[in-house]
């Protein structure tokens, strides 16, 4: 650490009542706006001083403002490790080998963190879990690079490596400043097209007028105002974070004064705990965010329609999208949207064999990545199981409910579909302020005890709706639906279980499960033809074992 550089934190922490490692890390953050303004005026033709520039912002952060040595060591030994992986290592199962070496790193590292137990200090943990989605995805990317193009999908054949990266270009990669400590995380070869400069390239036939704007001879469009804008952003959530935090936080929800007050009050207490949460990470994915902008990797091309520079290629929060949600996937798809696109790309999609649809082994592993990767606290569980759970749920609602608020070819509302969009909008905030109650509180007897101080709402909700949904009265709804609904509007409906979890919850475990039982009542049979012979068992019997068998579950 430099000399007398804590000097000045130490002071503002006394006059504000912030840690001084999270005035330190804001600075950070701020800092990165100058310096990814030098960094986007290197030379394009020098890319190496641009790597040399972005690791010595990144080394003075570490060391010079964090004094974090052992972070250092922590970032070469998952980098170093990852590169020689990837290097000398062929075959299939190369990138698996990578990722179960960055992950068993991290969760070293999660399980200290969590041990010692003091999360006003910053550690190399939020570094790493950035750096994990870098490493992961490089491995993927290399192993692309030694497949034929055949075999290849776009998305891969757009980030395919043929060849590994020299080292110099590997670490500007792995310790790009503007987004060290919180993200986004990205491709290395989005990297390696913003240091060479390709990705400013403007399509062959654009109209000249319509150029994004540049300084001198640089490719890099100018993107100071909406780097700007974003800076502003972040500043306003973090501002509007500390004065909120002063009246919802943990604190007030674990002590006896939250009893005093009656049980709606508490509920709203508990959506302005969960709001003022969100508040921090608004403001933290926004500053670095628009460093990025600044620096010039956030630049994702020109506006199909409207021919504007388009910033958002780095985008990783969508704030109104979220505390707008009227349904469980608009709420997470708003929420760490860079995390959801490496736990779809490079685990859901990877454990997918090619030309079959992903199922139960692809939800069971992008769900147990994207636990594992948040760390090992069991708020984090309580939070991931009971959304998926909802997850179910809000498809029920929007299957067999919501068409009934629309016109039967499912193209405009009806005069009612307004009360049901905020009958959903409520249903859906307050289900998640309960759910993501442990996501803050972290401590599994901490969290337990405010869901009974609410009186565990959202679990009795849900329960009452899964047992719903699990009687007639679902076939009855299927049934009105088909007599009501043109065929379009049925083939809309069923469409709608096609698609990736995000954050990795499942979209439906009821159906996963059953899944399982058809892929092992399958197998079962096809083991008694080839053997020929009759076990004394039944088929449901057999099912029975193999399925405790794989679950590891017994009755």
């Amino acid at each position: 650490m430099l000399p007398y550089i804590n000097a000045p934190f130490q002071y503002l922490a006394g006059v504000t009542g912030a840690p001084v490692d999270e005035l330190k890390l804001l600075a950070s953050f701020l800092l990165s706006y100058p310096l990814a303004g030098i960094l986007k005026r290197v030379p394009d033709a020098k890319p190496s001083q641009k790597n040399l520039f972005t690791i010595s912002v990144s080394l003075f952060y570490l060391i010079g403002l964090f004094d974090l040595w052992t972070g250092i060591r922590t970032l070469l030994i998952s980098s170093v490790g990852t590169y020689a992986i990837a290097a000398y290592i062929e075959g299939p199962f190369m990138p698996w080998i990578g990722f179960i070496f960055v992950m068993g790193h991290m969760s070293i590292n999660h399980l200290y963190r969590q041990f010692v137990n003091a999360p006003d200090n910053v550690d190399i943990t939020g570094a790493q879990m950035v750096l994990v989605m870098k490493l992961t995805a490089f491995c993927w990317n290399v192993h692309d690079g030694r497949l034929p193009q055949k075999d290849l999908s776009e998305f891969q054949k757009a980030r395919a490596l043929p060849d590994l990266p020299a080292i110099l270009d590997f670490a500007g990669y792995v310790l790009f400043f503007p987004s060290l400590f919180a993200g986004p995380s990205f491709d290395y070869v989005e990297y390696r097209r913003y240091i060479e400069t390709s990705m400013f390239e403007v399509p062959a036939g654009t109209d000249p007028s319509k150029h994004p704007p540049t300084r001198k001879k640089r490719k890099i469009p100018r993107s100071g105002t909406p780097a700007a804008w974003k800076a502003a952003a972040g500043l306003f959530w973090i501002f509007a974070f500390l004065k909120l935090s002063s009246w919802y936080n943990k604190a007030l929800v674990l002590g006896d004064e939250y009893m005093q007050y009656g049980f709606l009050r508490r509920v709203w207490i508990l959506e302005m705990l969960g709001f003022t949460t969100r508040l921090k990470y608004y403001g933290v994915w926004a500053l670095t965010e628009g460093a990025c902008i600044l620096s010039g990797i956030g630049y994702k091309g020109l506006d199909p329609k409207t021919g504007k520079v388009q910033w958002n290629r780095l985008q990783n929060v969508n704030p109104w999208g979220i505390e707008s949600a009227q349904n469980t996937r608009a709420y997470l798809e708003n929420w760490n949207i860079n995390t959801n696109h490496w736990l779809r790309n490079y685990m859901y999609l990877r454990v997918t064999p090619k030309g079959k649809r992903p199922g139960f082994r692809a939800s069971l592993a992008t769900f147990v990545t994207s636990a594992f990767w948040h760390g090992f606290y069991p708020g984090y569980y309580l939070t991931f199981v009971l959304a998926a759970f909802l997850q179910t749920i809000a498809k029920n609602f929007r299957r067999h409910i919501r068409p009934f608020f629309l016109t039967p070819d499912g193209q405009h509302p009806t005069p009612y579909k307004r009360y049901y969009d905020i009958l959903s909008y409520l249903t859906t905030q307050l289900a998640f302020c309960f759910t993501t109650a442990p996501f803050v509180l972290l401590a599994l007897p901490d969290s337990l005890l405010v869901w009974a101080r609410v009186y565990f709402y959202t679990i009795i909700g849900a329960a009452a709706s899964m047992a719903f949904f699990a009687s007639p009265a679902k076939p009855w709804l299927s049934k009105q639906l088909n007599k009501r609904n043109t065929p379009a509007m049925q083939r809309t409906a069923s469409q709608e279980s096609i698609r990736e979890p995000l954050m990795g919850l499942p979209n439906d475990p009821g159906q996963d499960f059953d899944e399982v039982v058809r892929e092992v009542r399958d197998e079962v049979e096809r083991r008694r033809k080839e053997s020929g012979r009759k076990t004394g068992k039944s088929v449901g019997q057999e099912v029975k074992e193999m399925l405790q068998e794989r679950t590891g579950m017994t009755t």
